[in-house]
């Protein structure tokens, strides 16, 4: 199927990505369509990574870092020798609406993005903070934390905003000025966590998973070349099509649940929380931790 609107030849529109929803490729399609005025200013100039569902939500997927064969001339992507797997690797790069529903048209049901851009790969431009509740912890939970960690860091004049994972989790997010290495930030939230469990019995912030049940992980890991979040407004490969999707604060207070932010629901939200993320860099204070 081509459109005179884009230069992506569509194809198996009628195929149900996700079984349990009844959700199709159109759809999925078209959910990309209306949020990309959202969603493509927070993936510009970043490489991205894939997670492809040729079979759909439910059946195995996969991971590509690659640019697969194929892939259009005027799909911009970014060269970069990866030393783990000592190979050039062609990231993607997801600047305009083309590319995004390229992306859509590989089945792909999520897009995860780097935390720094093609032009300082190795230097951070975003501080990320994952809250991962581990069972029998909640979304709750995590929203508690998170309320913890955004007064913590405004105590250090220190602005962050916070998003959905698209599960149960939640991720806290702020731009950083030039000059900052992952290894600063990544110690910054490492000492960060470290002082908020000692202070609040719910918060792990060394072992996640199993080791700590009933707690929530501040993973400070994450913070790392190469490394990579959901995007904001990316679906998930859940049974309802959730989304990560940018809350306000005032969300957070109030509650919320993860479930209710879906591609058919999304769309429709009257206010873009992170419309103006990227505009306000923020510093870290002197004296950041170096782990």
């Amino acid at each position: 199927m081509g459109d005179p609107l884009t230069r992506v030849e569509f194809t198996h529109l009628p195929k149900v990505l996700y079984p349990e929803a009844g959700i199709t490729k159109l759809e999925v399609i078209k959910y990309f369509i209306r949020i990309a005025p959202r969603m493509l200013p927070l993936l510009a100039g970043r490489p991205i990574v894939l997670t492809r569902y040729p079979d759909g939500a439910g059946a195995p997927g996969f991971y590509e870092k690659d640019a697969p064969m194929g892939t259009p001339d005027w799909v911009e992507t970014y060269p970069h020798h990866s030393e783990t797997a000592d190979r050039m690797i062609r990231y993607i790069v997801c600047n305009n609406l083309d590319t995004l529903l390229w992306l859509a048209n590989l089945d792909t049901l999520e897009i995860h993005v780097m935390f720094s851009t093609t032009r300082s790969y190795t230097a951070p431009d975003l501080l990320f903070i994952d809250l991962d509740p581990e069972p029998p912890a909640t979304t709750a939970d995590a929203a508690a934390e998170a309320l913890l960690v955004r007064d913590r860091l405004a105590s250090q004049r220190i602005r962050i905003s916070v998003k959905t994972s698209g599960k149960r989790g939640l991720h806290l997010v702020t731009p950083l000025v030039h000059g900052l290495s992952f290894q600063e930030v990544r110690g910054f939230i490492h000492d960060m966590s470290r002082n908020l469990a000692r202070e609040h019995a719910l918060i792990a912030s060394e072992a996640p998973g199993p080791a700590n049940p009933g707690k929530v992980f501040v993973d400070y890991a994450m913070n790392g070349a190469g490394k990579t979040m959901v995007a904001p407004y990316s679906p998930r490969a859940t049974p309802r099509a959730t989304v990560s999707t940018p809350l306000s604060w005032e969300e957070v207070g109030k509650g919320i649940k993860p479930g209710d932010f879906h591609i058919q629901s999304v769309p429709a939200r009257e206010e873009d929380p992170w419309k103006d993320l990227l505009r306000h860099p923020q510093k870290l204070p002197a004296g950041r931790g170096e782990g």
